[in-house]
């Protein structure tokens, strides 16, 4: 019954660092300074459409997850097929957001930086909560997860070589849909820099992550899903 206690409040954080998320990447992006690498397709698509930003988020995460599926084949967990709800969590919180900070004004240099800055900050903080628990992979960690299983190449190069070609391909959708340069800025480059810095911060300093983890490590039996 405990350890069914903690998978149970593990899953709760996860979801609390899921919306975080949302909200920092909705703040992120009313700041217009640039989107992080993750979510500027998105953001170019939305802005070429007319659909909302959290809708391409969703499709463009569901082929994410469709990769995952085609490239591990029988590796692919089932238990990884919950990256669907948290998709639709994820954006439609993404959304929400958008129109609650619709209202915000950002109309000077230092009303974006402002925006900016706490949508990193926040961001981080969404990013720590939900790896702490150790359950389920998001799609845009799952994707590059997968890309690292099958070409047995270190995470990290694989993470950055991932985002890099997100933003390549962000910058190509730009000119060819819109003519110009859209979600790809200055903060794209900043927040690749500085989020998984603060992330390492807040995991050394923060009781609330150290207690998520603890959950882990004590739920005798529980499956780590994330592995």
């Amino acid at each position: 019954m405990k350890s069914q206690n903690h998978l149970a409040e593990r899953y709760a954080w996860f979801t609390v660092g899921v919306c975080i998320n949302a909200f920092a990447i909705a703040l992120i992006a009313r700041s217009d300074l640039g989107v992080g690498a993750i979510s500027c397709v998105a953001y170019v698509l939305a802005a070429a459409t007319g659909l909302s930003f959290g809708a391409l988020t969703f499709v463009v995460n569901m082929l994410f997850i469709v990769g995952q599926v085609a490239l591990l084949r029988r590796n692919f967990k089932p238990i990884q097929l919950l990256q669907v709800v948290v998709n639709m969590v994820f954006s439609s919180m993404i959304d929400i957001s958008g129109a609650v900070l619709s209202y915000v004004p950002v109309e000077t240099l230092l009303a974006q930086a402002v925006a900016f800055s706490l949508g990193c900050v926040l961001l981080a903080l969404g990013v720590a909560i939900e790896v702490a628990p150790n359950v389920i992979l998001v799609p845009g960690e799952g994707i590059v997860r997968a890309i690292n299983v099958v070409s047995h190449k270190p995470f990290g190069t694989r993470k950055a070589t991932f985002d890099t070609s997100l933003v390549v391909v962000a910058l190509v959708l730009s000119g060819v849909l819109l003519q110009r340069i859209v979600g790809v800025g200055v903060g794209t480059v900043i927040s690749a820099v500085v989020v998984g810095r603060i992330v390492n911060v807040l995991n050394r300093r923060l009781p609330l992550l150290a207690h998520i983890a603890s959950l882990t490590r004590s739920s005798t039996g529980a499956p780590r899903e994330a592995m």
